[in-house]
């Protein structure tokens, strides 16, 4: 059992001295902690994002019009500005740096040279070009995680074109949920993947896909020459690529869609999330320089598919001059330890995962070795235990940084995170990420410190989606974030912020769990539960309505060889009972083969819940956005 708030790491002199961040707060003649910097990046955003601009040279047109105007929702950030995202991505004085290493599970691996990157994007524009691709119009890709995603993108970001991408994990109905919203005049698809060590063929679901989207004008393959299709409307993408042409850059303004990207859309259609090249492009800046502490020299991975906002965030590795690692295929392929010898072999500097693989790696006893050049490692997704914080520290490297972040598609970044500047500490996120304004609000809409409650943003960020697809006035967009404390984005976590700036995440603040007027996050209780060697994986309900108490109920899905014994019922039950409370002691413990999840890893309690309270299967979550629907069944209550 690791203490909440343990002391793990602390930055060295010589750390704190060469972090970007301290080169940054010189450059600003600014003196203080970070704290100091944090309040001053919230309270004067103007002159903020200003300096973002300003320190690293961003190419575009500033223009006269001012920094920010209005306020949440609505606020609009660098009015008169021409920029574009790609020629950010795109710049830099020497072609033969290396922008972009490729692998994949099967031990495939590629790598471009900025001069190539340069060159591919170029190719695949031109391609674009003839296809009829312009300023404003979408490009659809049903693609995994490899660096003709990327080229792709960014040839669509040069025309000022709209990106969207969906992993080809996902089914044809997830994918067409999604980008029949906004209408694609280009669909770049695979026709098939590699996961586990299994091929997956997509072929067919590539062309149902295809036949959904009426506004198509062409297909573009990824596949072998023998297998593209001999439609009039299909094409390889070696014929896309096949003329030479410099990249050229179109100027748009700051709030110029980019990308959409989508919620994970378990009920109802995704929402369609729109970020502007401007906002996305300064906050990544700021994000991964100074929070991440990445630059020149550094090797940057994450592993992600393009599904998730964690690819968006990825590649934007290359604004800050990182070489960016892509990776195609299973995080445990063939064994647990995959990603850990990927960043031996490849000399990663900061290795991002989900918390799921951190815990899954602890369990399964790894000592990861080869690691000499890792300077930092993130965890997102979900809230990492103490115990996954302790493990990185004594099993993988003692002087890393460990960074666990949360914020979320919706801007494309983390709210809250960690610095170099900063302690880590076992369960706790060192800081409030600079320019987001996060509080934690009481019931009563008050700001409270040291006490759970609702993670909200009080003031405008540039990343915060310029709109939502299809939805003119607004009005899904303010109901989204806005409804419950006007002119303040709420989130829907659950946060502490402790009186030094730290801050702990507890999990969805809509599937709280509620005993006897006690709330508490789920992820307190995961971390008891999932500790016992013999749980692989659990879920907690509570089917409690407004005003009355209902029961508690416990899902776990066991390790290997484990049994769910009265004995192990007995220890559970003490353990939540000793170090929760008695009222947190669930009324059942069931077992089930699998425990229901986003394609994006995250647990799904919410549609569960609705389950228990007799809403059918079908109706309360999506099959189609789930990494695996055939367990929902299982959730049924018998009648």
């Amino acid at each position: 059992m690791v203490e909440e708030g343990t002391l793990l790491w602390e930055p060295t002199p010589e750390i704190v001295r060469n972090a970007r961040i301290t080169r940054f707060m010189e450059w600003l003649g600014r003196s203080g902690d970070y704290q100091d910097m944090w309040q001053w990046s919230v309270e004067s955003p103007a002159e903020f994002w200003t300096s973002i601009w300003d320190y690293f040279a961003v190419i575009g047109d500033r223009g006269d019009g001012p920094v920010i105007s209005g306020t949440m929702p609505g606020a609009e950030w660098f009015t008169g500005t021409a920029i574009n995202y790609a020629a950010n991505a795109l710049r830099g004085d020497d072609p033969d740096r290396l922008a972009v290493i490729f692998r994949d599970e099967e031990g495939n691996r590629r790598t471009y040279t900025l001069g190539e990157l340069r060159d591919e994007v170029g190719r695949v524009r031109a391609g674009l070009v003839r296809l009829g691709v312009g300023r404003g119009d979408r490009v659809a890709a049903y693609v995994g995680n490899v660096p003709e995603a990327l080229v792709a993108f960014l040839a669509t970001a040069s025309l000022g074109a709209i990106w969207s991408s969906c992993s080809p994990d996902f089914g044809a109905p997830s994918v067409t949920d999604r980008f029949t919203q906004i209408e694609p005049k280009v669909l770049i698809a695979v026709d098939g993947y590699r996961y586990g060590g299994r091929s997956y063929d997509r072929s067919e679901v590539a062309r149902e896909i295809a036949a959904k989207l009426p506004t198509l004008k062409a297909t573009v393959w990824i596949a072998a020459a023998d297998a593209v299709p001999a439609g009039a409307n299909d094409l390889g993408w070696d014929e896309l690529r096949a003329e030479a042409a410099e990249p050229e850059f179109e100027p748009v303004p700051f709030d110029h869609p980019l990308w959409v990207l989508y919620s994970s859309g378990t009920t109802g259609l995704p929402k369609p999330i729109v970020h502007g090249h401007g906002g996305i492009v300064l906050e990544h800046l700021k994000s991964l320089s100074f929070h991440q502490d990445l630059g020149a020299g550094d090797v940057f991975f994450w592993y992600t598919t393009t599904g998730w906002m964690m690819w968006n965030y990825l590649i934007g590795g290359l604004l800050v001059g990182c070489t960016v690692v892509l990776y195609d295929g299973s995080a445990t392929h063939p064994e647990t330890g995959a990603l850990w010898r990927l960043a031996a072999e490849e000399g990663v500097t900061y290795f991002g995962t989900g918390a799921p693989y951190l815990v899954a790696s602890m369990k399964a006893g790894l000592k990861p070795s080869g690691l000499e050049r890792l300077r930092g490692i993130g965890s997102t997704g979900s809230p990492l235990p103490p115990e996954g914080f302790a493990w990185v520290y004594t099993d993988v490297k003692p002087d890393v940084q460990l960074g666990s972040f949360s914020g979320g598609t919706d801007v494309c970044t983390g709210f809250v995170g960690a610095v170099p500047l900063l302690p880590i500490r076992a369960g706790v996120i060192p800081c409030r990420c600079l320019g987001a304004s996060v509080e934690s609000f009481d019931p009563a809409g008050g700001a409270v410190i040291g006490e759970v409650g609702e993670l909200v943003i009080t003031r405008p960020m540039p990343s915060m989606p310029v709109m939502f697809w299809n939805d003119p006035a607004g009005d899904r967009y303010r109901e989204s974030y806005f409804a419950d404390y006007p002119g303040i984005w709420r989130h829907g976590d659950w946060i502490k912020i402790l009186p030094d700036g730290g801050c702990v995440i507890y999990g969805r603040s809509d599937s709280t769990l509620n005993r006897g007027g006690v709330r508490m996050g789920t992820s307190e209780f995961y971390r008891i539960v999932e500790r016992f060697e013999e749980i692989a994986d659990s879920l907690v309900i509570d089917t409690g309505r407004l005003g009355q108490e209902g029961r508690l109920l416990l899902y776990v899905t066991l390790a290997d060889g484990a049994t769910l014994t009265d004995e192990l019922i007995s220890r559970l039950r003490a353990a939540l009972r000793a170090e929760l409370s008695p009222r947190h002691v669930p009324n059942e413990i069931r077992v089930v083969p699998g425990i229901p999840r986003t394609l994006s890893g995250k647990k799904l309690e919410v549609p569960v819940r609705k389950i228990l309270l007799g809403t059918p299967v079908e109706q309360a979550a999506n099959p189609d956005s789930m990494a695996n629907p055939e367990v929902l069944r299982h959730f049924v209550p018998e009648s």
